[in-house]
């Protein structure tokens, strides 16, 4: 099949898709397509997340606003189902990747087993003339280093001849995934012009934002280099918190103030860095240039000052415990939030498992609490009993409406570490009255 075919087969919606991967962005991406007219079969290795969807039901928890109800219209409608199988592809024109892409924990090496086993799995029945897009997040080259010779390799077919492909990374964040899909600007890498546009005709279909039509490099660099930027902004912001806590300053004044000048936007610090993105896609970038002589300092320090600020918070709680006159062993602490983002279940690279990990480490017994992730829901002020710290990890919705009074009513020590902008100053105030051992993140005292 050409692409001139196959565009009008996507202009009339007659254009079969796949959807590879039924995570966080496969499925808002398979729904999305469904509810537009196009026959979506989703591809999904746990079983239990096949049946699910196929009853309609969405596996993501937290807050996903119109998702599990998009999900159940186009599974009623016949849109979209869910399969383990790779056969169910053959006759598939375009499918789409969205598999995790991590980083190895010791050497920030990308790991593509899944990625790799995707495309064996899809070279193997793939329709002659298909487009494939990876919408998975991926170091810079890796579309010409490591997806085309796999997928050249197991369909025994050559690029722009037998099959076509493309790169469109993702750009979605939990709690906002069908709004992000929708509006968010994407980048469109075709691995020629013609499959650019043909793309870009393609997502036209749900996306309002600009397509940006590019090649596969310009689209992997910017989708690592976007996140890169955050992260060193995060950083800069928390090492200033950092420094306005040694100073007696306030780090939210500063950064109102900042954010007053032309061209300044100082970023919101916080305890760490967590999701899949952020942690992950700096070193993806580092990494494409890593036999190459160049020197990286600002991307590797950015990622340990967010890495480390976890640590700090623990530290930092063993040292206000002692202020208050406990041993940090003899201690109980609450920690608010599991998951890396408010109102989600997702815990992907969480700072509350290094903060937890390091506060046990010290000698600290740990309660936890998240409403949103199974293993640790409950009643918030039935954890906090006899706990001598509490510390808010995650900016929840629910956090906001905690009563504070009920909260020092049941903890043996009255400290309450505030590690995300979740209050104004009058609220902190009203804290106060209940917690005479407050302390708020880039706050000195």
């Amino acid at each position: 099949m050409k692409l001139e075919e196959l565009k009008k087969k996507i202009d009339a919606k007659t254009a079969r898709l796949a959807v590879i991967g039924l995570g966080f962005v496969g499925l808002p991406v398979a729904a999305m397509f469904a509810a537009e007219g196009f026959d979506v079969t989703g591809v999904e290795i746990r079983q239990e997340r096949v049946d699910k969807i196929n009853r309609g039901i969405s596996p993501i928890e937290g807050k996903e606003p119109g998702l599990a109800e998009l999900l159940a219209k186009v599974v009623a409608q016949k849109k979209l189902r869910a399969t383990s199988s790779y056969q169910d592809l053959v006759d598939c024109d375009i499918i789409l990747i969205d598999v995790e892409t991590p980083v190895d924990d010791q050497d920030h090496a990308p790991r593509y087993e899944a990625l790799g086993a995707a495309l064996r799995s899809l070279g193997k029945v793939l329709k002659d003339g298909a487009l494939v897009i990876v919408e998975s997040t991926i170091a810079p080259g890796t579309m010409q280093t490591f997806v085309l010779p796999i997928l050249e390799e197991n369909s025994q077919r050559r690029l722009n001849e037998g099959f076509y492909l493309g790169c469109c990374p993702e750009r979605v964040m939990p709690g906002k995934l069908l709004a992000n899909l929708r509006n968010l600007s994407r980048v469109v890498g075709g691995g020629s012009p013609e499959t650019a546009a043909t793309m870009q005709a393609l997502y036209r279909h749900v996306v309002n934002a600009d397509l940006d039509t590019a090649d596969w490099i310009t689209a992997e660099l910017v989708k690592t280099t976007e996140n890169a930027y955050r992260d060193v902004q995060i950083a800069f912001a928390n090492e200033v918190a950092l420094i306005c806590e040694a100073l007696g300053g306030d780090v939210w004044k500063v950064r109102q103030l900042v954010n007053k000048s032309p061209y300044r936007n100082m970023h919101l610090p916080g305890a760490g860095v967590g999701g899949h993105c952020i942690p992950k896609d700096p070193w993806l970038l580092a990494y494409s240039v890593r036999d190459r002589d160049v020197p990286l300092h600002v991307i590797p320090s950015a990622r340990a000052v967010n890495d480390n600020m976890p640590v700090y918070l623990a530290n930092l709680t063993a040292k206000l415990l002692r202020e208050a006159g406990k041993r940090i062993e003899d201690a109980r602490i609450l920690v608010l939030g599991y998951s890396y983002l408010e109102d989600s279940e997702d815990t992907r690279n969480s700072p509350s498992e290094i903060l937890i990990q390091k506060l046990t480490g010290l000698g600290g017994k740990v309660a936890v609490h998240d409403p949103y992730v199974a293993e640790y829901q409950g009643d918030v002020y039935q954890k906090a009993a006899g706990c001598d710290a509490a510390i808010i990890m995650v900016a929840h919705s629910t956090y906001k409406e905690l009563d504070f009074r009920q909260l020092q009513a049941v903890m043996r020590t009255p400290l309450l570490v505030v590690a995300r902008p979740l209050f104004n100053e009058q609220q902190l105030e009203h804290a106060r009255q209940y917690f005479s051992h407050l302390h708020q993140i880039g706050v000195g005292r």
